[in-house]
Formats: structure tokens, C-alpha cells, sequence
């Protein structure tokens, strides 16, 4: 293999190493009618979120019956609506994440007699891998070199930023605990306090009980 091999396929390993990084959530649950089933993801801020999801139609060639719908709900940890869907099967939504923290998709199955179990296949991607690329390609008619650079260069701006947000988490938990020990200590030092004269005050009491009955 020569240099230039060598050096490309080097960039595809990294290229595939970073990629490993983006958050990617992809999965099939069964959900009962009458139930809901959520499923969170931590997001950061500014990051564009893309999601879809459908009922997997149990018999091929059968339309679905009208039993298979589900009310789909995406809010974010602060109770801000970002997609929301009623009595459907199949659908997909798309936001770039204006709050940071953990954003809930729900799935809501109505109530049937008899039960009905239904099986949902959801694929949720945020951050570099929501990007669509073959687009980013096709628009900007680029090379293929080019376009894995520049998914490299998405992927590891998007890798300094969750370090950062992590760091930032990390502080505010640090300041939370230091908030937390000193108000610790300060409680300690009022139940010290208040033991001491709740104490000082029985052995006054006593003091001049014994006083009054002569017998010190």
C-alpha cells in the first residue's frame, strides 16, 4: 500500500472512530394498548435532533388495523412541546435543541378490549449523525474526500463541544456540593447550637430544682 493509501485509510479510521462518538439511538420496543412507554435523550444545546418512527405492520401485504395508532409527544426536560402527534402510525420530527438536558419522546397507546400489543420501531439521531449528508453532498457538489472532511471536522467540533457541555455540568454539580456541604455545616453547627443550650437550660433547671429542695 503507498503513502497515499496509507494516508487515506488512516482518515477513514479516524473518520469512523469519531463517528462512534455521536449520539445514535436507534431501537424496536412493543408497547400495550392503554400503556405509554417513554424514552429520553440528553441533548445539548444548539444541537439539531431528527426522529422517526412507525408501527411494523405484524402481517405483510394486511393495511394496519385501525387498533395500531399510537399519540406521540417529544418535550424537553423544561415541559416545552417540540413534536406531537395524534392516533397515527408512522411519523417523524426534526428541532434544533434551544434547552440542554434530557428531552422525552412518549408513546401512548389507547385503550382496546380485547389488548392490543404493538410493535414500534423508533430511530432517533442528534448531532452530527442528524445531518444529512448525502444532501450536504449533493448541494454542495463536493468530492468525497471533501465531504468525509468535512463530516470530520462536524464530528470533532461536536466531540469539543460535549466535552465542554460535560465540564460545564461537572462545575455546576461541584457548586451544587459545595452549596450543599456548607449548608450541611451550617445545619451541624445550628443542631450544635441548639443541643448546647437546650443542655445548659436542663442543667439550669435542675440546678435550681435541687436548689429549692435543699439538697445541694
Amino acid at each position: 500500500m503507498d503513502y497515499h493509501g496509507r494516508n487515506v485509510s488512516s482518515l477513514l479510521i479516524m473518520i469512523l472512530g469519531f463517528i462512534c462518538f455521536s449520539r445514535v439511538q436507534s431501537l424496536r420496543f412493543d408497547l400495550e394498548s392503554g400503556h405509554t412507554k417513554c424514552i429520553a435523550e440528553d441533548i445539548k444545546m444548539s444541537s439539531m435532533t431528527v426522529g422517526k418512527y412507525h408501527i411494523v405492520n405484524p402481517s405483510e401485504g394486511i393495511p394496519l388495523p385501525d387498533s395500531h395508532k399510537v399519540t406521540v409527544r417529544v418535550t424537553s426536560s423544561y415541559g416545552n412541546n417540540y413534536h406531537y402527534a395524534d392516533h397515527v402510525n408512522t411519523g417523524q420530527f426534526a428541532f434544533q435543541a434551544t434547552e440542554a438536558g434530557d428531552y422525552m419522546a412518549c408513546f401512548f397507546a389507547a385503550d382496546h378490549k380485547p389488548s392490543v400489543t404493538m410493535t414500534i420501531d423508533f430511530d432517533w439521531k442528534s448531532g452530527v449523525a442528524a445531518k444529512d449528508w448525502s444532501s450536504v453532498a449533493k448541494k454542495g457538489s463536493v468530492e468525497l474526500m471533501e465531504l468525509e472532511l468535512r463530516k470530520m471536522y462536524d464530528t470533532v467540533q461536536s466531540i469539543h463541544d460535549e466535552m465542554f457541555y460535560l465540564r460545564q455540568r461537572e462545575e455546576e454539580m461541584q457548586e451544587l456540593n459545595q452549596s450543599t456541604n456548607s449548608k450541611m455545616a451550617w445545619l451541624s453547627f445550628l443542631s450544635l447550637f441548639v443541643c448546647s443550650l437546650v443542655a445548659g437550660l436542663q442543667l439550669l433547671h435542675l440546678k435550681t430544682f435541687f436548689e429549692k429542695k435543699k439538697l445541694i
